[in-house]
């Protein structure tokens, strides 16, 4: 719940942000000479990037979510066998040994969305997140019934 409420607040400054900066670039645009237009122009692009990131992420956030509540309505969602330290931070070799375990799973059954999903929690936990990611993505693709990419 934690994580929902700062994401939503993240995403709301940005909103702000977004039409603060929106709102400079048609003030640019109204000016009406030519450098001032074509700033103002520049100035719009960039708000509309970054709503475009926003959503992207957020549909990400929402699907990885549904996988993880179809997968724990089914049992199924990974049990935390990391050991930690004293810290409370992730060991590595413990992480490296659930991730091993994780692949081969994933490579058994490479059309499960359930095993990607696990696969995309144990890179996560290894701090390998664009891998994290990824697989995350090809879960959702194989949930959905998209082709998948090589």
């Amino acid at each position: 719940m934690r994580a929902k409420i700062s994401y939503a607040i993240t995403a709301a400054v940005l909103l702000f942000y977004f039409v603060l900066v929106g709102s400079r670039g048609v003030m640019l645009i109204q000016t009406g000479t030519l450098l001032t237009v074509t700033f103002g122009v520049a100035v719009l692009i960039l708000p509309v990037i970054g709503l475009w990131f926003l959503w992207k992420n957020t549909q990400f956030v929402r699907k990885a979510n549904a996988l993880a509540a179809a997968l724990d309505a089914e049992g199924g969602l990974p049990v935390d066998e990391l050991k930690r330290t004293p810290g409370g931070r992730i060991d590595r070799d413990s992480a490296d040994e659930v991730f091993a375990k994780r692949k081969a799973e994933t490579e058994a059954a490479p059309d499960d969305w359930r095993s990607w999903f696990r696969l995309a929690v144990a890179y996560h936990d290894a701090r390998d997140t664009p891998r994290a990611r990824k697989a995350m993505q090809r879960a959702i693709a194989l949930h959905e019934g998209k082709p998948i990419e090589a």
